[in-house]
């Protein structure tokens, strides 16, 4: 370093204060001190200019600093100074100044004449990993509708938490000794400080988490409400059980037949489970979905999954190996009435209560055999259309109340026990999946509905639609149908079924009641106990409310079925509150599904140690108006907080129908773009439309800079004949394609990084992740400070204040700019946030055109 040299110091000098302002750091020659061979130190006289006066006054002082020192820090300086958007000093300043200043606190009582703006995030779960940055994405966009609602006057409510409990948090603690309230802490800090660090205007004093007792009371309290009106009951149902992790897992959590964290093998078998009966609001929660602004693909998803359908049950009578009827009789759920006499068998599922007395001597081992792979099956495989539909018979046979035929029970898997009756009159001509099951088992297959366009053929496929009944009439019955359309048909195949016995109208739906319990220790406790004596079940007072989890050392499964909680023998142990006799606590928790089925309202008034929610907060701030999220939630989350929100809004603590008004689900961000070429076996490139991707064929990832596109196609740089194969999969850890948001913060900004999300293309849509597509933006982000700041100056800094230009905008500087402000909020209010970004992108072109701003870009 040569002496004389200048430097700015902030940057890299343990300065006092004094030195922030017009200084120059003069370097001398070494003088006493000898250079070492890891550094060389010099003196270095600092020279400390201030105006006063009219006069520059110099202090001077020496300070010591090594050679490696100084050039590492001037290093650092250079790097600073070539970041055309000074990140690293404005957005700490403005978070900063933010938190300290609470700016987005929405205070307690509000003013409530002025209009409201409740915009929610669906709360995340905050595992180990932190934030990818798929999950800005939601957030932004809540974040800037936030901003611009406060800006037009709103009180706006704009919170976040936790959904902290749950089967992951067990795992994990269970894999590594740790407790789950220590990681979920640890997770929760770390999900925090990066949602800090991204700048969002969350009011951090509503922040709430779903393992907190002061909130989990409450999640008690709904759990007694619904219990006292009978829609949380035990019963003996089918489950999916997991031995490995020793609980029941939701039919989510199965895939392909084993537990979706960890790959274990998991079984169905009956277990006695809390359940609540959400099939008591089906038509409700169907019925209030036409009156909301949600997505209708999202309203259609949970249209299907309650499955509402009018038909009939029917009963079959068994019969034993004379022929003669016995004392049991099988009832069906049919949708199609009017094709009862093309029943050529009966179905019924593996698990069907029946099932033992239906089983022949000779058939008992087999079917017992089937019973068991079946278990090993989730209820998608079994259901799954493509599958080839297995099964066994029974041994035993029933009667056809429409004509009097003796046909087969069979067992089979496609049928499912916790549906309709758990049994189907199989009508193989007329529906798909009988077609193929009679066809595989060489079953009767008789034709019963001629189309009404006569294109009518007995081979090759079923028939499902409706037509002129044919082959239905039977003197012994005393029902015939023959010649009447299918709709006529029905009807008259209900009322004879009614008046003769043999069955009635049923309405269906394929919702079943909400399976609520786990097996697990990390939940929240259900506050039930059950007297020794007499096994009744009690609930606490909602007075002892919280009823907290107690800490365990141990929290692995115990093996015998028994939750963890039964290992907290002193805690299990207690009395009824109500009579003081000996009872036994509930060890099963909640389900992770329960803390977040009403956060939305602990938001509204997350202090109140008296009741869930004030009524006058609730009415104010009640529905959500804009809810967003991922759309693997549009289903069942949406479905459950729609049911206890229905169940609260009976009792009188909500005054809305409905919890969400209006739900957006964003799109999914991809990984980078993968660049797949294919060698064969010689190791010699071979072109991806002629690969024989079931022989030997070796894959190799291709670097994006050694790819170019021709056509609609990518091939290698170096070998145009070569086609690669460029595929965007979906970010996980297995694949390697995760990018932290953190890095992208650190070297872009945050600004950047929320800029780049909401301009990589459609918010609905899912959108490729590119490093290149956000250096463009921050780009911009440069572009429009030197706009408003002016040029760096020539260290680097840019000047404080704003550059000033003589004289009054014309009408088309004007006219420029008020288009682009009506265009951006216009797209924001329209969530089209990336033609909002492009409209900012013109006017700042624009804005550069004028000559009195032309000064380098």
């Amino acid at each position: 370093m040569n002496a004389n040299t200048c430097i700015q110091p902030p940057q890299f000098l343990p300065l006092s204060p004094l030195y922030q302002q017009n200084f120059h750091i003069f370097t001398q020659k070494p003088q006493s001190l000898k250079p070492t061979k890891k550094s060389c130190y010099f003196s270095i006289r600092v020279c400390d200019y201030s105006f006063k006066g009219g006069v520059f006054r110099t202090q001077k002082s020496r300070v010591k600093c090594s050679v490696s020192e100084v050039e590492e820090q001037k290093d650092k300086q250079q790097k600073v100074v070539k970041r055309a958007y000074p990140f690293h000093n404005i957005e700490p300043k403005w978070q900063n100044y933010w938190e300290k200043n609470q700016t987005f606190r929405t205070p307690d009582e509000v003013d409530t004449s002025k209009p409201k703006f409740y915009v929610l995030d669906m709360f995340p779960y905050p595992s180990g990993a932190g934030l990818h940055v798929g999950h800005p994405l939601g957030y932004t966009a809540t974040d800037i509708l936030a901003r611009l609602k406060r800006m037009q006057g709103y009180n706006v409510l704009h919170p976040m938490g936790w959904d902290a409990f749950g089967l992951p948090a067990e795992q994990y603690a269970i894999e590594t000794g740790t407790h789950p309230k220590i990681t979920t802490l640890r997770n929760i800090n770390r999900f925090r400080s990066q949602l800090k660090s991204l700048g969002f205007s969350y009011d951090w004093d509503r922040e709430i988490s779903t393992t907190e007792p002061q909130y989990y009371k409450w999640t008690q309290w709904i759990f007694l409400q619904l219990l006292k009106r009978g829609l949380a009951y035990q019963a003996e149902v089918p489950v999916n059980w997991c031995p490995a992790l020793g609980t029941v897992l939701a039919n989510e959590e199965v895939v392909d037949g084993v537990s979706e964290r960890g790959g274990h093998s998991v079984i169905r078998k009956p277990m006695r489970q809390w359940m609540l009966k959400i099939t008591a609001y089906a038509d409700r929660l169907l019925e209030d979905l036409d009156d909301l602004d949600w997505p209708e693909s999202v309203k259609e998803m949970q249209r299907n999954w309650i499955g509402r359908s009018e038909g009939a049950e029917l009963e079959f009578c068994v019969l034993n190996s004379d022929g003669k009827e016995r004392d049991i009789k099988i009832t069906v759920y049919t949708t199609r009435p009017d094709t009862v006499f093309g029943a050529t068998y009966l179905v019924v599922a593996p698990e069907h209560s029946l099932l033992p007395s239906l089983m022949s001597l000779s058939q008992r081992e087999s079917v017992e055999e089937y019973k068991d792979l079946a278990s090993r099956k989730s209820e998608l495989e079994r259901t799954e259309l493509q599958k080839e539909k297995t099964g066994i018979f029974s041994g035993c046979y029933a009667k056809n109340p429409a004509n009097g035929e003796a046909i087969p029970i069979w067992v089979a898997d496609y049928v499912l026990g916790s549906y309709g009756t758990g049994a189907i009159m199989a009508v193989p001509a007329h529906d798909t999946r009988d077609y193929e099951f009679a066809t595989k088992y060489d079953i009767p297959i008789r034709w019963v509905v001629k189309p009404d366009d006569d294109d009518f053929s007995e081979s090759g496929k079923a028939y499902e639609g409706g037509g002129s009944i044919l082959n239905s009439s039977s003197s012994t019955s005393g029902l015939d149908i023959n010649g009447l359309h299918s709709n006529v048909a029905a009807s008259k195949v209900i009322e004879w079924a009614d008046t003769t016995g043999n069955g009635k109208k049923k309405v269906n739906y394929k919702l079943r009641d909400w399976l609520f319990a786990r097996q697990r220790y990390w939940g929240e406790p259900i506050p039930v106990v059950f007297l020794q004596d007499s096994g009744e079940t009690a609930p606490i007072l909602e007075t002892d409310l919280p009823l907290a989890l107690p800490e365990l050392d141990d929290f692995t499964p115990t093996g015998t079925g028994e939750p963890p909680l039964a290992k907290a023998v002193s805690w299990v142990k207690t009395t009824d509150p109500s009579s003081g006799k000996p009872a036994m606590r509930e060890t099963s928790t909640m389900p992770q599904w329960a803390g977040s089925c009403w956060y939305y309202l602990r938001y509204m008034d997350p202090k109140n140690s008296k009741e869930l929610v004030d009524k006058t907060k609730e009415k104010y701030w009640s529905p959500v108006d804009i809810y967003v999220g991922g759309a693997e939630h549009a289903v069942l989350h949406l479905l459950y907080s729609r049911f206890w929100h229905k169940v609260l809004y009976d009792i009188g603590v909500v005054s809305t129908k409905e919890p969400f008004k209006c739900v957006i689900n964003q799109g999914i961000i991809l990984g980078e773009v993968q660049y797949t070429a294919f060698k064969n076996p010689d190791g010699n490139y071979v072109s991806a439309d002629s690969a024989d991707l079931s022989g030997e064929i070796i894959q190799e990832i291709i670097p994006e800079e050694k790819v170019i596109k021709s056509g609609d196609s990518f091939v290698l740089k170096g070998d145009p004949g070569i086609r690669l194969i460029a595929r965007a999969h979906k970010m996980s850890k297995s694949r390697g394609n995760v990018v932290n948001p953190d890095d992208v913060v650190s070297e872009y900004g945050a600004d950047s990084l929320r800029l780049y999300e909401m301009f990589m293309g459609p918010f609905r849509d899912s959108k490729t992740w590119s490093t290149s597509g956000i250096e463009g933006v921050y780009r911009f982000l440069g572009r429009t400070w030197r706009l408003i700041v002016g040029i760096p100056l020539p260290d680097g800094t840019f000047r404080d204040g704003t550059v000033a230009i003589d004289g009054e905008p014309s009408f088309e500087q004007l006219r420029s700019l008020h288009k682009c402000i009506a265009k951006v909020t216009e797209e924001i209010e329209g969530t089209r946030f990336n033609t909002g970004i492009s409209a900012m992108m013109e006017f700042i072109n624009a804005a550069y055109k004028v000559s009195q701003w032309n000064f380098p870009i």
